[in-house]
């Protein structure tokens, strides 16, 4: 590639985004964007903080103030997640922060910060960034190079959600 791409992989949970833009970043020589993770740790940075999850100001004050970075981790498919300078990439991934991320991924104050975080961090690569999440193409990057709309049939994203969390439930419990 003889320039920066802005590649955006959106769709629903579970359709696979994460694993083709991992493989894509990798096959491209750029950079995974893992939107998620920044919703996830701004979640994290509220729990800790003790900001009542239910309290829309409190919500908006930690997403303003918590310093989150995903830096490239050589060898990996991922990238390390640090809040306020701490790896958190493996505390981001716990139940408790997974069942409670709704509260700030649909908050309007903390979207607009998380969206002008990951055009922070895209801006900043040094190659082309392979993003994956949801409303990318239509919200976050909305000149993105390439857009990409990933789905799977609900039974197999339900499977996939159920393992991802796992439940012992039957997968179509989970969506």
């Amino acid at each position: 590639m003889t320039r920066k791409l802005v590649v955006v992989i959106d769709g629903p949970a579970g359709a696979g985004k994460s694993t083709v833009a991992k493989k894509l970043a990798r096959r491209l020589g750029g950079t995974f964007l893992d939107t998620g993770a920044t919703y996830r740790a701004v979640t994290l940075a509220a729990m800790r903080r003790g900001v009542s999850l239910e309290d829309p100001a409190g919500r908006a004050k930690v997403a303003a103030s918590a310093k989150v970075e995903l830096c490239p981790d050589e060898g990996r498919e991922t990238c390390r997640v640090l809040l306020d300078g701490e790896d958190v990439s493996d505390a981001i991934r716990t139940r408790e922060v997974t069942n409670a991320i709704h509260f700030l991924a649909n908050d309007g104050k903390v979207r607009e910060r998380m969206v002008a975080l990951q055009r922070d961090i895209a801006r900043a690569a040094a190659r082309t960034v392979v993003a994956e999440g949801r409303d990318l193409g239509s919200v976050v990057f909305p000149d993105a190079d390439v857009k990409v709309y990933l789905d799977a049939s609900v039974e197999e994203r339900a499977r996939r959600r159920a393992r991802d969390l796992g439940k012992d439930a039957p997968p179509l419990e989970v969506l």
